[in-house]
């Protein structure tokens, strides 16, 4: 399959089986839409496109910079991102060589290119060693000519990673958000997701990372753990708080039940719901601001600085092993891979390419006009809504017209909608998860559910 995607705006209608009565009553934890199309309708193209090709035409002022970092200290029970668990530091070296000369033909390719934001993620990219770290932001800074220092720049680290030579590096190279996955307070959950935490280790991460002056410290905890209870997963949150972050996500765990909901009459997604609303609801007493499903956001948090970035309708350039990129109309990144074996195999054959090789794309989906209406709808309306005027602006057409969805949404009781556009309700945002899903063309959940996860 090629991956393109060609249907008039009439076939690019999602099934509606249950329609909109589906999504507020069927399961709320279907899939995390955090982009579309999701990665698994990616294919090979039946022939390469040249990186001047795909960005020809783009708004290239603007761009978001995202380098991936594909290594771990361990792989948690739930991850399914794409990485590998205790690379020698031989291999990383190889990593980050192969990311300088991946950097200098993309910069070749795409000499106009102007950065707006950064991202270092992965993967663990505070597993780094210092020098190696310091090189991969050069990449970024001198290769690839993006202001560290004057633009939104976020890395992601983990308690097990972060030591104070790392933490001052990455703030005095221009860092302004740091976000550590600490999942849960608690060692007992930790362990049952299969991720052996110290908890001293992370209250010792935690405060080197606030000693840094770091302007927004993120926490990521996660609900749904078996064993966790409403009382545990306030007393993670309670303690998150002592910290301070100016952002917290709260994400549901997306795996099988074990023992614990094995044994509970109830079922997880009452079980998942029943935690969310317990952590949403002490964030909100807490002063933080919901932005969006997961995340959270605090009064003291410093205002955005920036050009004003939506993901809808800025592009992407992404580095390294594993990272996406996109534009308007195509969608582009290196194979995706869980199992240990596949993934080792796309990194070696990544740092075997040829600087040449490096100018092509082999694989993602090309998007038309209403494939792109549709992104610009699920994107917006899991945000902060959708702007009936930005829509009629952009594309010169009516949000109304073309997506129907949208008034079965109103009906039942997910979202309102008024002059200038519709926003979820807070029983449309708790179910994020499943009306993202609900709103994909019928081609993309197709390719979806035919991809093969190596």
């Amino acid at each position: 399959m090629s991956g393109l995607v060609g249907q008039s705006s009439e076939e690019v209608r999602s099934p509606r089986a249950e329609s909109s009565r589906h999504a507020l009553q069927g399961p709320a934890y279907v899939q995390y839409q955090y982009g579309y199309p999701h990665k698994t309708a990616y294919r090979a193209f039946p022939e390469p496109r040249t990186l001047e090709s795909v960005w020809a035409g783009e708004d290239q002022r603007a761009l978001s910079l995202y380098l991936h970092v594909p290594f771990c200290e361990m792989r948690c029970g739930f991850c399914n991102l794409f990485t590998v668990a205790g690379p020698v530091e031989a291999v990383m070296e190889r990593f980050v060589t192969t990311l300088e000369r991946e950097a200098s033909v993309v910069r070749s390719a795409l000499p106009k290119a102007q950065f707006a934001r950064v991202t270092v993620g992965g993967g663990t990219p505070s597993l780094l060693p210092p020098p190696l770290l310091a090189r991969a932001l050069d990449v970024l800074e001198r290769t690839l000519g993006a202001p560290l220092q004057d633009v939104p720049f976020c890395v992601e680290v983990s308690p097990e990673t972060t030591t104070v030579e790392k933490a001052k590096l990455l703030v005095d190279r221009g860092v302004d958000r740091i976000s550590i996955g600490v999942q849960s307070f608690l060692e007992r959950e930790t362990k049952a997701l299969a991720r052996p935490q110290d908890r001293k280790l992370v209250d010792t991460a935690l405060d080197v990372l606030r000693d840094t002056g770091v302007e927004t410290l993120n926490l990521d905890l996660i609900y749904g753990i078996e064993g966790q209870t409403p009382a545990t997963l306030l007393e993670s949150i309670g303690t998150a708080l002592r910290w301070r972050p100016e952002e917290l996500y709260l994400y549901p765990l997306y795996v099988r039940p074990r023992t614990f909901l094995g044994k509970s009459t109830r079922a997880w997604d009452d079980f998942r719901l029943e935690l969310y609303r317990v952590g949403r609801d002490a964030l909100l007493g807490a002063g933080y601001r919901q932005v969006s499903m997961r995340c959270f956001r605090a009064a003291h948090a410093p205002a955005p600085f920036g050009p004003a970035y939506r993901c809808q309708d800025d592009g992407m350039v992404g580095v390294g092993v594993g990272a996406r990129s996109y534009t308007n109309r195509l969608h582009y990144s290196s194979e995706w891979a869980v199992s240990p074996r596949a993934v080792r195999g796309i990194i070696d054959a990544y740092c075997e390419r040829d600087d040449a090789s490096f100018d092509l794309v082999h694989h993602g989906i090309a998007l038309d006009e209403a494939e792109q209406r549709r992104r610009h709808l699920i994107l917006s309306l899991l945000a902060d809504g959708l702007d009936a005027q930005v829509y009629r602006q952009k594309f010169e057409r009516e949000a109304a017209a073309d997506f129907p969805e949208l008034e079965q949404l109103v009906e039942a009781g997910l979202a309102t909608s008024n002059a200038a556009g519709w926003t979820l309700t807070p029983a449309g945002l708790e179910r994020s998860d499943a009306v993202g899903p609900w709103l994909q063309s019928e081609k993309v959940t197709s390719m979806m559910k035919e991809y093969e996860v190596k």
